[in-house]
């Protein structure tokens, strides 16, 4: 997936509240924007992955600012609120009488989880809203390939779990119990170092996602979404041989529709943006489960 005009604004945007959380100095700051619109000058073409155009920001600022984890306050926030919020999604999931419903419901949960990001012009959300939100997922589903996902859950025997944000982790405990009930192997990664709100390890244990998971890896970098080249080895050798990979949110959606992929891989996402409501065709602010084949 590619840029849009309107990434502009959204890139400098994200970049300049974030530099206002990682310091208050104001030449440190200054300095910072200034990297960043230099950064944008150079890179924003029409070629340009939205993720890795976020991935070089976030450098910036971490390096610049001596900040190595500006949004860790709101990291464990998200965190926080999300799992006083899981029963209520458990009690949605457990209410289904057969594996199909559970894990149609448990998809719905995983992506109502992903409205959790800060600093999208045009996006806001209260954690308050989010009991409202997951029993209205199901009519906020724009793109709805659940049941072929369902089918691929049942023949896979090894599933990577490509997770998005702090917060919404949690809800993607639901989902990995229901693909372990399918009989899945489920590996999890994290990404390597915090990069945004982009869970990290410590948020995953955070969460309990090491008791649900079969084992939580990091992808060895902190890479917004998924660059193999950016990968560990370790990594890589584990996301090529699984049967399926399940990749949330909005940053590996952008990345892996432009890679070449060998196995399905189930996107579950929030069209938080324009840019990303475009590719997919559908408006923004809805929900997506689409699953994508090797060609």
């Amino acid at each position: 997936m590619r840029v849009g005009v309107e990434c502009a604004l959204c890139l400098f945007q994200r970049g300049y509240s974030e530099v206002l959380e990682a310091t208050e100095d104001p030449e440190l700051r200054f300095k910072a924007l200034a990297s960043l619109l230099k950064m944008l000058s150079e890179n924003f073409h029409r070629d340009a992955i939205p993720a890795v155009l976020g991935t070089m920001r976030e450098r910036i600022i971490k390096h610049v600012t001596g900040n190595p984890d500006p949004l860790a306050e709101r990291r464990r926030i998200c965190n926080m609120e999300a799992m006083r919020l899981l029963p209520i999604a458990e009690r949605m999931i457990s209410s289904e009488v057969d594996c199909e419903g559970r894990f149609r419901r448990a998809c719905l949960c995983a992506i109502t989880g992903n409205i959790m990001e800060f600093n999208i012009p045009g996006h806001t959300f209260n954690f308050n809203d989010l009991h409202k939100l997951v029993s209205e997922a199901e009519h906020d589903l724009a793109i709805d390939d659940i049941p072929r996902a369902f089918e691929e859950a049942k023949r896979s025997r090894l599933t990577v779990y490509l997770t998005d944000n702090a917060g919404e982790i949690a809800f993607d405990t639901l989902l990995i119990r229901e693909l372990k009930n399918l009989g899945n192997r489920v590996i999890v990664a994290v990404k390597g170092e915090a990069v945004s709100n982009d869970a990290t390890i410590e948020d995953a244990l955070q969460v309990g996602l090491d008791k649900v998971a079969d084992k939580v890896i990091t992808t060895g970098s902190d890479m917004m979404g998924l660059i193999p080249s950016e990968c560990s080895r370790e990594f890589l050798e584990i996301y090529e041989a699984a049967d399926l990979v399940i990749a949330k949110g909005m940053g590996n959606a952008e990345t892996i529709t432009e890679i070449k992929i060998k196995v399905p891989h189930l996107l579950l996402l929030r069209t938080k943006c324009s840019n990303v409501a475009s590719y997919f065709g559908v408006e923004r602010n809805k929900n997506i489960a689409k699953i994508l084949y090797p060609r």
